[in-house]
């Protein structure tokens, strides 16, 4: 699956393409909700809550089953600004980092408005679902990264020492750009990490993730996708801990039968690198998505963390058929899920056919324009 950017895909590319771009999507969205009724409790709280199995299944948040958080809201954002890029292409104005950028302080006005503003036009249809108009516990370095419109950059960083996994929960849709190569995925996903994000450790992991989501959304092993980002960390100023962090849960792979304590060895996973590391460790060990999904979830760092991180993983790697159809029956949000995930997919395998450069006005720039 290395289709180049213009090449013509086949049928069956195309099918198999949008079936793991819905399965990162709302892989990454099951584990969000999955954790998010025990955000911020240890193993033996959540044993204490749910019982000696832990969470084995929704637990209420915000009221509800089946509820996402920040994370998810962000990377449909993500996902927004991307499509964006690509439409914004036609006009010669082509710099993803900005478009990405853009998209995410959209998010942020759904963090201060009571509602979608449907006076603004630019804003593309994903700023007026209702929805999307709560707060779901962002991270702090988000809502600061985002509070006023300068970007930040590699070289002037927002939130310089930000180490939180926060970047990184947001940063799966670019590991869809299968027409990228993969250093320039690295390179994106880390410079709109720094965004927010200003630690080295944080925006190298955001840039590892998107390349191991590259990877398998290419139909490629999850091995071969951590290889791949420990050879491009490598060059890279401050990369020790994050190559340390995913050597340390290949490493874990070989040492017995997986859990919770084998997840604690590899860091508390409130660091972006060690959040990645129990992700990639709860994926590679998995025998089908919901058996890491719960190791993700039931163990004493941050739950919901390292299930969206470890959902969108194995939803990439194998499709959307391969997600447990009594989550997905009851997750939050799913009609805009799948609406973007269908939306990238079309925009990446047949962009040429919704807009051109000589085309102002059309369906397609209505939902994603150009300004």
């Amino acid at each position: 699956m290395s289709t180049p950017s213009g090449a013509v895909w086949g049928r069956a590319e195309q099918q198999d393409f949008r079936s793991r771009v819905r399965g990162c999507l709302l892989g990454g969205a099951i584990g969000d909700a999955l954790g998010a009724g025990v955000s911020g409790l240890g193993l033996e709280e959540i044993r204490a809550a749910h019982g000696p199995e832990a969470v084995t299944d929704f637990v209420p948040a915000y009221g509800r089953r089946g509820a996402v958080t920040a994370a998810t809201q962000l990377t449909l954002f993500t996902v927004d600004g991307l499509i964006r890029a690509q439409v914004r292409r036609d006009t010669g104005a082509w710099h993803p980092p900005t478009d990405v950028h853009r998209a995410h302080l959209r998010w942020a006005a759904t963090q201060r408005d009571w509602g979608p503003d449907l006076r603004r036009k630019d804003n593309g249809w994903l700023a007026q679902e209702e929805w999307l108009y709560a707060r779901r516990d962002p991270a702090r370095s988000c809502l600061m990264g985002f509070g006023d419109e300068i970007m930040g950059t590699l070289d002037k960083p927002k939130n310089p020492t930000a180490r939180d996994a926060g970047a990184v929960v947001r940063s799966a849709p670019f590991g869809l750009l299968v027409g990228w190569e993969p250093q320039l995925v690295c390179q994106l996903a880390v410079e709109c990490a720094a965004q927010t994000h200003g630690h080295p450790s944080a925006y190298l992991a955001a840039g590892a993730f998107a390349v191991i989501v590259h990877a398998l959304a290419r139909a490629e092993s999850l091995d071969a996708g951590v290889q791949r980002a420990l050879a491009l960390l490598a060059a890279r100023p401050g990369h020790q801990p994050v190559t340390e962090a995913l050597q340390q849960a290949l490493g874990a792979v070989r040492q017995g039968i997986p859990g919770p304590g084998r997840i604690a060895a590899l860091g508390e996973g409130h660091a972006a690198e060690d959040a990645l590391a129990v992700a990639v460790y709860c994926a590679l060990v998995s025998e089908d998505i919901r058996h890491g999904l719960r190791l993700a979830v039931n163990h004493d760092g941050p739950s919901g963390t390292t299930a969206t991180l470890c959902g969108s993983l194995l939803g990439a790697h194998h499709g959307e058929t391969a997600l447990p159809p009594a989550w997905l029956a009851e997750l939050e949000g799913r009609p805009t899920l799948l609406e973007i995930a269908d939306d990238f997919a079309m925009e990446m395998t047949q962009g040429p056919a919704l807009h051109s450069p000589g085309v102002a006005a059309s369906g397609w720039l209505t939902r994603y324009p150009r300004g």
